[in-house]
């Protein structure tokens, strides 16, 4: 079964304490309801450099990825209703692009 990465772009850090429970529930939730499809749940990751003929940005580009997620799905079709249910594309805060990820 192919693979598809998830690229979240946007999205905030809760910083309250009750705020990071409540966020961490609703990936959870989000994963566990993905089930055997979660392949790597990923990770959210920091500011990135962008690498280039011209040089280094330090700003990660126009729009910064801020986590990824691995899951396998039959179509790139399948996966992108995967995605609907992410947190952040529940909450406005985000948006995740769908890419499949090809074997070499």
């Amino acid at each position: 079964m192919p693979q598809f990465i998830f690229a979240y772009h946007g999205g905030t850090r809760p910083e309250d304490p009750a705020e990071v429970e409540k966020t961490m529930a609703a990936w959870g939730a989000w994963f566990e309801k993905m089930g055997p499809s979660l392949e790597i749940p990923g990770a959210p990751v920091g500011m990135s450099k962008t690498v280039s003929a011209a040089g280094v940005a330090d700003d990660g580009g126009a729009n910064p990825i801020s986590g990824y997620t691995v899951v396998k799905a039959d179509s790139i079709e399948a996966a992108t209703e995967m995605a609907k249910g992410c947190p952040m594309v529940a909450d406005g805060s985000g948006s995740v692009e769908v890419a499949e990820i090809i074997e070499m």
